[in-house]
């Protein structure tokens, strides 16, 4: 098979790694706005003539059907978000299945009868989280008889010898990316009821929990986005829900920072005027923060996915619980949330490009994927997934 990955950064290089060592992968087409960073990082690599690197403007057109013009069975979108309609576009122009990492926007969800006309399959939520907690979630919900609630966190954080900052938190994807997770509507069912918070009320105290998590200790929750949307995939009428969230962890004491932020209205979208500058808040704290809190030298990184599910299994009712807690690679230098998101990614596209993963159209995680052989290929890598029933 012959596959196009889209954006080596870090988790862009674990996913390329992951392509290389795999003996189904014929060719790997890498493309990257920045070609020489990109050829530095694969010169010490012993990748062959297996790897074409190329040069990439996401923004040009021309440019990315340049790169789907050169034939590749499967593409993997490690972009910003901001590409995710062009790129789709492109691969259905193109014949070629697609794989990214990202939340499903209404831009990509237009394009699912223009997919399925092409014959071509796009996976969607194909990362960490989500990712791999779609896949158990799916699967887990296959199994029970009665599905009362679904709670599901994902978080990438500082190992405990490496949170020492003021707000015990460092970056393992784009700070861009976290500031937009946190100011962001959320959706969940609690008591039943469907609650809708916005943009400034996810840390709110009555907003946030606490969590015990194995081997870690203490962590605290705050919502992620829309915990309802997978209702409808899951095959789950949602008025039979008690409760359900997606959440994301972090050391205790993050939330109280930013709470604060978000009072003083650092996080709002519209611009605020500096002398006779437009200057957009997140972009100036991404500038003035991001410096301060990037990981140095070796230091771990922790890749946390926790799913909890109450339900009637066997007749009985239990809670089931899925978790995956993983760590900075010594050895490779890889993160883990590199990890997480690059390996799920890699393996979504080759079980594309196989036929292990068939249909066309926008694909969800939750029913597309075959969960024993995901979880296998997890494992082969390292990534351990813990399940109890209770």
């Amino acid at each position: 098979m012959k596959v196009l990955l889209l954006g080596v950064g870090m988790q862009g290089s674990v996913a390329l790694d992951d392509l290389m060592r795999s003996a189904a992968v014929a060719e790997v087409v890498a493309a990257d706005q920045d070609l020489d960073a990109l050829r530095a990082r694969v010169r010490t690599m012993d990748y062959g003539d297996r790897l074409r690197c190329e040069q990439l403007d996401a923004a040009d057109q021309a440019s990315l059907d340049r790169l789907f013009a050169l034939g590749p069975d499967v593409a993997i979108d490690l972009l910003p978000v901001d590409f995710i309609p062009a790129v789709a576009e492109c691969a259905i122009r193109h014949g070629v299945h697609l794989v990214n990492t990202f939340y499903v926007p209404e831009s990509l969800r237009a394009l699912a009868p223009a997919a399925e006309a092409a014959g071509v399959a796009i996976l969607p939520e194909f990362g960490m989280d989500p990712g791999i907690d779609l896949v158990l979630l799916g699967e887990t919900v296959r199994t029970m008889e009665e599905v009362y609630e679904i709670h599901s966190y994902g978080g990438g954080i500082p190992a405990p010898e490496a949170s020492d900052n003021a707000i015990r938190y460092k970056i393992s994807w784009t700070f861009e990316g976290v500031l937009r997770s946190y100011y962001h509507p959320g959706k969940l069912i609690r008591q039943g009821q469907e609650v809708r918070l916005k943009a400034n009320e996810l840390f709110d105290p009555s907003n946030v929990h606490e969590i015990e998590v194995d081997g870690l200790g203490t962590m605290e929750a705050f919502a992620n986005g829309d915990a309802v949307q997978y209702c409808e995939p899951l095959g789950i009428d949602v008025s039979t829900l008690r409760a359900a969230g997606r959440y994301s962890l972090r050391w205790p004491g993050h939330c109280a920072f930013w709470k604060k932020l978000v009072d003083l209205h650092l996080l709002d979208n519209e611009p605020v005027m500096v002398g006779d500058q437009s200057v957009d808040r997140q972009t100036y704290l991404v500038a003035a923060l991001e410096p301060y809190l990037r990981y140095e030298g070796d230091e771990s990184d922790l890749g946390i996915i926790r799913l909890d599910v109450v339900g009637r299994l066997d007749g009985v009712d239990c809670t089931v619980t899925h978790l995956v807690v993983d760590r900075r690679n010594a050895e490779t230098g890889f993160t883990a949330m590199g990890r997480l998101v690059g390996f799920t990614a890699s393996i979504g596209a080759q079980m594309l490009a196989s036929g292990e993963i068939s249909g066309s159209g926008i694909l969800s995680p939750v029913r597309a994927v075959p969960h024993a052989r995901f979880l296998s290929e997890l494992e082969r890598r390292g990534v351990e997934v813990t399940t109890v029933e209770h």
